[in-house]
Parts: C-alpha cells; sequence; structure tokens
C-alpha cells in the first residue's frame, strides 16, 4: 500500500516537471506562485517518502574535468532534459535526464534540483531521451555472440528486423604546445535479423544481410537515391523497413 502511496506521489511530482518551459541543471520556473506549488509539491514527496523513491537508487554523479573540451553527453546535451525511463520494472515519465556516453550511464537529477545520480544499468530495461528510443542488450544472453557488446543501444527501428546504433564516446589526448584532452564519438551501427546481430559499415554489407531480397533492395535505393555513405541511418531505416515490407 506504501509502495502504491509512493508511486502515485512521484506521478504527481512528475506532473508538474513537465509543465515547466525547459529543464537545466537547476529547473527554474517562471513565477513565484508555480515555484511555490513547486516548493510545496517536493516537500510533500520528502515528508511522504524520502530515500524510499524507487529512483533514489544508484551511484551520486559528478560532472567531468572541464578542461576536457567538448563534452560526454548524447547529442552534446550537457543540461537535463525530461524522458521516460523503464526502471526497476517501474515506468517513470518525465524525469530530467542526461545520458553519458563516456561512462554509459543514464543520469538523473533528483527531486531536490540539485543532487545527480547515475541509474544502476541493470535495473534500466528502456528509456526515451531526445526523441530517441534506447534498449539495454545483456550480450550474456545473445546465444554464440563475438558481436554486440552489453549496453545501451539507440534503437532506430524495429520490425521483425532490428537497426541499432551503438553510441559511445572516449577522451583522446591531442600534443600541440600542450596536451589537450578532448570527447571523441564513435558509433557503431547494427542489424538484428532473427537471433542474428549483423555490423553493418557500409551498404554492400547492409545489402548482404538481406540477401534474399537484394534485388529489389538495390532497385528501391537506386529509386529512391539512398546512400549509405550520405546518411547511414535514414539508408539502414529504408531498407529495413522495405525488407520487411516485401518479407511480410
Amino acid at each position: 500500500m506504501r509502495r502504491c502511496t509512493c508511486f502515485t506521489l512521484l506521478l504527481s511530482i512528475l506532473c508538474l516537471i513537465i509543465s515547466k518551459n525547459s529543464y537545466a541543471q537547476v529547473v527554474r520556473t517562471d513565477s513565484s506562485s508555480q515555484q511555490s506549488a513547486f516548493n510545496n509539491s517536493l516537500a510533500l514527496y520528502y515528508n511522504s517518502v524520502g530515500k524510499e523513491s524507487p529512483l533514489y537508487n544508484g551511484v551520486e554523479y559528478t560532472f567531468y574535468d572541464p578542461l576536457i573540451k567538448g563534452n560526454a553527453y548524447f547529442l552534446d546535451t550537457k543540461a537535463f532534459a525530461p524522458g521516460n525511463v523503464y526502471y526497476d520494472r517501474v515506468l517513470f515519465n518525465n524525469v530530467p535526464m542526461l545520458y553519458d556516453l563516456y561512462a554509459d550511464k543514464v543520469v538523473v537529477l533528483l527531486y531536490n534540483n540539485f543532487t545527480k545520480f547515475s541509474l544502476i544499468n541493470q535495473k534500466v530495461t528502456a528509456f526515451d531521451y531526445l526523441d530517441h528510443h534506447f534498449v539495454n542488450i545483456d550480450a550474456d544472453t545473445i546465444a554464440n555472440n563475438t558481436l554486440i557488446k552489453s549496453g545501451f543501444y539507440d534503437e532506430l527501428y524495429k520490425g521483425r528486423v532490428q537497426v541499432l546504433a551503438r553510441r559511445a564516446k572516449s577522451i583522446q589526448n591531442r600534443i600541440g604546445y600542450e596536451v589537450e584532452s578532448y570527447f571523441d564519438l564513435t558509433q557503431d551501427y547494427y542489424i538484428r535479423k532473427g537471433s542474428v546481430y549483423y555490423s553493418v559499415s557500409s551498404q554492400g554489407t547492409l545489402l548482404s544481410i538481406f540477401k534474399d531480397k537484394k534485388r529489389e533492395l538495390q532497385q528501391y535505393a537506386r529509386t529512391n537515391d539512398i546512400k549509405y555513405r550520405r546518411n547511414p541511418e535514414e539508408a539502414m531505416v529504408k531498407i529495413a523497413t522495405y525488407y520487411d515490407q516485401l518479407t511480410k
């Protein structure tokens, strides 16, 4: 009963949060009356559930050294933005979050609008953030897998086949007059067909995965001016979608 009450209160607070125009590292409001209502709701939440919130469960998060050029985050977005996360078998909507590509962590801003926590990866089934849907793949559950690593994948398309992007950032050093560190983005693409995952690096490898309909797909790509080199993600999604239509 207490868990139900806590979850109801959590949803009420999240509804208040989404009514704001935007999120930043500190959430701002447009008027003193809105701020008062927001603060009252936070106080009610803390008095009722406090640390029992299911999202209050992870490791406290700190930002990176500001001397490192660029940032560690998805789409270079380092201000908190609302997202949805399926966490510990519960769906939470409109949660202020960041996605750290360097650590492969979902970071949430807690309800004091100051403390930042990274969620426990094993408890995150999926999340929606900045119009992208991410799924958590456990490589140990894939039979005969030598390709896919455990972590979050951007699900670009899901039908009978699935198109995935693995996005990551690393810290590199550039040597000039002095050593300069910077975040470097890498993106790898995969197709899941049946129970098998394939790496995609060109239009040729993409079409070879769908070799049973290769001729039709080649014609479709020419007619619609689809070129992997120009836009890999668009090419994969369009060709995978058409393949599903051909194999209904």
